[in-house]
């Protein structure tokens, strides 16, 4: 029953995003948009010297299910490295799509999302968020790999 899909914690996850709106200088900024719903996040970060994030900045516009997904990644980003958010995204794509238990460690909040496994549809706007971080933080990496004079040309490119 999709009543329960928009259960008060999902409402209550989407209510609360952290970080919202977007970084002055980002290294780096990923984008991502649901095809089917029109679900949309912008992403901005900034890493830190060990390539984790410290600074993080969300422009989410989506369903409830999208709004929870970010709201869980908002609060749980600052600190993580890229094979964090690799593995949260696996863990999340194999709860949606085959039974899987969803994300341990610090995203593990996104296990309130589990029930959207019942809602194909659903699954996209469930991922935008995490996809434009990995996106965001990918390009950081690439920018730092590059050297400092490239970071600002390739996020301002984004």
């Amino acid at each position: 029953m999709i009543d329960e899909l928009y259960s008060a914690r999902i409402l209550k996850l989407a209510a609360n995003l952290p970080h919202s709106g977007r970084l002055s200088a980002p290294e780096g900024t990923g984008e991502r948009v649901a095809k089917l719903c029109g679900s949309k996040a912008v992403v901005d970060v900034v890493l830190d010297a060990d390539g984790r994030v410290a600074s993080f900045a969300q422009d989410v516009k989506a369903c409830a299910l999208g709004q929870a997904a970010a709201g869980v990644l908002g609060e749980a980003v600052i600190g993580a490295s890229v094979e964090e958010l690799e593995a949260a995204r696996e863990a999340m794509l194999a709860m949606l799509k085959s039974g899987g238990e969803g994300p341990d460690g610090r995203f593990e909040g996104l296990r309130a999302l589990k029930q959207v496994a019942e809602y194909p549809a659903r699954h996209a706007s469930t991922m935008v968020a995490i996809e434009a971080t990995l996106d965001a933080v990918r390009q950081a990496q690439t920018a730092a790999r590059r050297g400092p004079d490239t970071r600002t040309s390739l996020a301002g490119a984004a």
